[in-house]
């Protein structure tokens, strides 16, 4: 609408004038306009220009505030997130239009794991497009410890970084728990890196034998709770459970294929899990001298104690290492786990009294001063330099280590510490103090023994949580904090003394807190920040 002004006028007609036109031109042009010229605070109040008065000026709508964020909070993951950065902001959440995708340069190395999470989240998998606004963008970078990774929320979408495969794998396994246990990750940024190498779950699959389903079952928990190795002690007096193409003879009914465990292999290779596998020897090696009888060891009285092979005979010697060389080529990871724990020779008051041809076998190889525990050193030590060419890591339980004599362990051979009850036990820190390497499998806290025989019981989630560190090697009292950084790590054991006292079932079932408990201590040593009922509840949801 248009006014104007017809013919001349004079007075306060004029100015009556004026203060219509001003209030029209105003008010349809909007709050947001710029006034007229001629009528804004800088004009003339001359009265020849006359502005209106200001209460009849439209006060402009103020504009809508941004929203306002409270500071977010850690990640509730298990095992928990070493850092985390909070900020102000909405945080993550997976959507219709959220997808994964992969930086430019690593759609080869990370296609795996952007694929297994898009899956878990029920979100496309884009490959190496560009982001979208909400994506989730994985990428290699950074100069963090092996296995760190960041893990960065802000404009909407989410970013996971890591130096290697590994830890950007876990920094999607972080994102997936959060979103279980809450359906969003909070803004902000995580930092986060094990505080271990080696962090692992041990079965005995020997005495017991177990489904190749139920191992791959458990290599999807261990994933999901950053742990990085499985042990299979998979020869043991009661059973050998992998077929054999060197020695058929010696497999038990009931086994897994090679088949099967190419395939058990290739799931933890996909999960960034190393498979450790274990023939332990010169003892525990009952389902062997089952099919060799030959071989048995045979005291002076003529006991035959179960397992153990007469290491003075050099076809025992021959067939271990057959079997070495044929499992070395089946198991492509880095370890190897040598066993030579609990050697019934070695567990006599007087062992060259009692097995003579081990005392005349041990100086015709090292002298008049060799004994029995060198002639045991020497065969650990050769089985050692079987596997050695492959690269791999080797470790020996702790009982199978010896002082004092003519032959000294290997030097590269890490201890598997599990005890302090065998005959000359020694101390942690006797090794330690050596400049050995060691893995802690602590039989008080990490022991679960089916049947729980000799003084075994069932060790719980809470105990492990509340008391237990990688520093605590044997019974409850840690080492000093100066040996941690010879410490790589620790393992959870599951041993099946008396097989049928648990089903498969069962023993998932039992192990489930333990394991979880012993994943966050071993990922982060220090005390945790939540109660243990609070850290109860939050493994049943993201766990699921």
């Amino acid at each position: 609408m248009r006014y104007s002004i017809r013919g001349p006028r004079r007075g306060p007609a004029l100015m009556a004038a004026a203060v219509a036109l001003v209030t029209v031109a105003a008010c349809s042009n909007g709050p947001s306009s710029e006034p007229p010229a001629g009528t804004g605070p800088s004009a003339s109040t001359s009265s020849a220009s006359v502005s209106a008065p200001s209460s009849a000026m439209p006060t402009p709508p103020s504009p809508t505030p941004p929203p306002t964020y409270p500071l977010s909070s850690t990640p509730k993951v298990i095992p928990a997130v070493r850092a985390h950065q909070a900020a102000r902001g909405p945080g993550w959440k997976p959507g219709p239009d959220t997808g994964v995708v992969v930086a430019a340069n690593d759609g080869t190395a990370l296609g795996d794991e952007a694929k297994l999470l898009a899956g878990e989240l029920r979100i496309p998998y884009r490959g190496t497009a560009a982001a979208r606004p909400g994506d989730i963008t994985l990428a290699l970078g950074g100069d963090g410890a092996a296995e760190s990774y960041t893990l960065a929320v802000r404009d909407g979408g989410i970013r996971i970084t890591g130096p290697d495969q590994a830890g950007v794998f876990y920094g999607t396994r972080t994102l997936k728990q959060s979103v279980r246990a809450t359906g969003a990750m909070p803004e902000g940024t995580v930092t986060d890196a094990p505080a271990k190498p080696q962090r692992g779950l041990m079965v005995d699959i020997a005495r017991k034998y177990f489904t190749a389903e139920w191992i791959e079952g458990r290599l999807r928990e261990m994933a999901d709770l950053k742990l990085n190795q499985l042990g299979l002690h998979f020869s043991d007096d009661q059973g050998f459970r992998i077929a054999s193409d060197s020695h058929p003879e010696i497999v038990s009914e009931r086994h897994l294929s090679k088949a099967e465990v190419r395939r058990i292999v290739a799931l933890a290779q996909s999960l960034h899990i190393q498979v450790v596998p274990e023939i332990d020897s010169p003892g525990h090696l009952g389902a062997v001298i089952a099919a060799h009888p030959d071989l048995q060891l045979v005291s002076a009285t003529g006991r035959t104690p179960r397992g153990a092979v007469d290491i003075s005979k050099p076809a025992a010697a021959r067939l271990v290492d057959e079997l070495l060389r044929e499992y070395t080529g089946l198991f492509p990871g880095a370890y190897w786990h040598l066993g030579g724990d609990e050697y019934v020779a070695l567990m006599s008051k007087n062992p060259e009294a009692t097995y003579p041809q081990l005392a005349r076998a041990a100086t015709a190889k090292y002298g008049s001063s060799g004994r029995v525990q060198d002639l045991a050193t020497g065969w650990l030590n050769d089985r050692a330099a079987v596997v050695r060419p492959t690269g791999k890591a080797l470790r020996a339980w702790n009982d199978g280590f010896f002082t004092g004599g003519v032959a000294a362990p290997a030097q590269d051979l890490q201890v598997a510490y599990w005890t302090g009850r065998e005959i000359g036990a020694r101390t942690p820190t006797s090794y330690l103090s050596a400049g050995r390497k060691m893995i802690n499998y602590n039989d008080e806290y990490l022991y679960y023994v089916l049947g729980q025989p000799n003084n075994f019981t069932y060790p719980t989630g809470r105990r492990i949580y509340e008391q237990w560190t990688p520093l605590v090697l044997r019974g409850t009292t840690p080492v000093p904090a100066r040996y941690d950084p010879q410490i790589l790590g620790g393992s959870f054991a599951v041993w099946c003394d008396l097989a049928n006292a648990q089903t498969q079932a069962q023993v998932a079932d039992g192990i489930r807190m333990p394991l979880t408990a012993t994943a966050q201590k071993l990922w982060d040593a220090r005390k945790p920040a939540l109660s243990w009922p609070a850290f109860q509840a939050l493994a049943a949801k993201v766990r699921g």
